[in-house]
């Protein structure tokens, strides 16, 4: 339980009522203070969790008062500047002291991306394991990328897989997705398919895109699994479907080979497009060139030029040199040969 603010004692609530605040009030309370939100309206938005139960059930209105009383006292008008942002980092300094995991989590992540308080890796290392050390999943995993980055600490996949497994075996899907990426790309870890097919799939049953696609990726190329096209056409939609931009470009590759579905170039096209908007260069590239070939779509260079350059220019060489073909004939843009040339170095390299 969070220490009573000398404060709100002073405001003259009665003991008990200020004795009977959970947890989740100081929680609200000091959520509304971090955040960069009005506060009149800070103060509309606890009276309608209040009333609507959305946030906490059974709440009474001497209770709303003291949340209230809370969100005032730590200022009268704007959280804008970095000083109210400091005030409000103590506050959740002080939440973290009193052993709460999940604070602190969320101040490690403060410090690691400086909000508030000066940008220290290591300052956000030592949060991080407080609370992974109380078996908090999240700072398992943050602290576990920590040391896979080597921010803050020594780089050391040994201790970057003990606490990605840790958080893994309590279900955190994120985790359990990076501890099946240590087993399939020997990080860390002897590489074993077969395990890291066995986490991905716990992560993908779950719903978590990247996973899914990887163990789409996986069934293509055999890989821990006997080759099996159907399935994994089934994980790279699941994933697809869900907006990951690498298992739209998978899917259409699937519908433009006819490997586990039949060939269909108009779906094709579709997830090539919907992977290409999103910036995967592949995707532009291939679509690039369905536009030059006209698979599927009317013939258009022009099009076909837009998206290999949009390719080009993120480095795939395929897309450079395709790019340089066009600008040599003249196709879709007027010759120009000096142009072509530069594309084509940067194919060459």
């Amino acid at each position: 339980r969070y220490r009573i603010p000398i404060r709100i004692q002073a405001l003259g609530f009665p003991k008990e009522v200020v004795k009977s605040l959970k947890t989740s009030d100081y929680l609200l309370a000091q959520y509304l203070v971090l955040s960069k939100i009005p506060l009149m309206q800070r103060i509309v938005m606890v009276i309608y969790a209040a009333f609507f139960k959305s946030l906490f059930q059974k709440i009474s209105m001497i209770r709303l008062f003291v949340i209230i009383a809370m969100i005032m006292l730590s200022g009268c008008s704007s959280y804008q500047t970095d000083e109210h942002e400091s005030e409000a980092t103590k506050l959740h300094r002080m939440a973290t002291e009193e052993g709460l995991a999940k604070a602190q989590n969320d101040l490690g992540a403060l410090f690691l991306y400086g909000e508030g308080v000066p940008r220290d890796a290591a300052e956000a290392v030592k949060w991080y394991r407080m609370a992974a050390e109380q078996g908090y999943a999240l700072a398992q995993h943050n602290l576990a990328g920590m040391y896979s980055l080597g921010e803050g600490v020594t780089k050391n996949n040994a201790l970057a897989l003990k606490w990605h497994r840790m958080a893994a075996e309590q279900g955190y899907a994120v985790a359990q997705h990076n501890l099946a990426l240590m087993y399939n790309r020997d990080k860390g870890v002897p590489k074993n398919d077969v395990e890291a097919i066995k986490w991905y799939r716990v992560a993908a049953e779950q719903g978590y895109a990247l996973a899914q696609n990887n163990l789409g990726r996986m069934y293509v190329n055999g890989e821990g699994v006997p080759k099996n096209d159907p399935e994994a056409v089934k994980w790279y939609r699941m994933a697809a479907e869900q907006g990951d931009e690498a298992a739209q470009y998978n899917l259409a590759r699937m519908y433009s080979l006819g490997k586990g579905v039949v060939k269909d170039d108009a779906e094709a096209i579709k997830w090539y497009r919907m992977a290409a908007e999103q910036g995967d260069e592949l995707a532009q590239n291939n679509l690039g060139a369905m536009y030059e070939n006209g698979e599927s779509v009317p013939k258009n260079e022009e099009e076909a030029i837009k998206w290999y350059r949009m390719a080009a220019e993120q480095g795939v060489a395929h897309a450079q040199y395709n790019l340089g073909v066009m600008l040599v004939e003249g196709m879709g843009l007027p010759e120009d040969k000096a142009e072509a040339v530069k594309w084509y170095r940067m194919a060459a390299k």
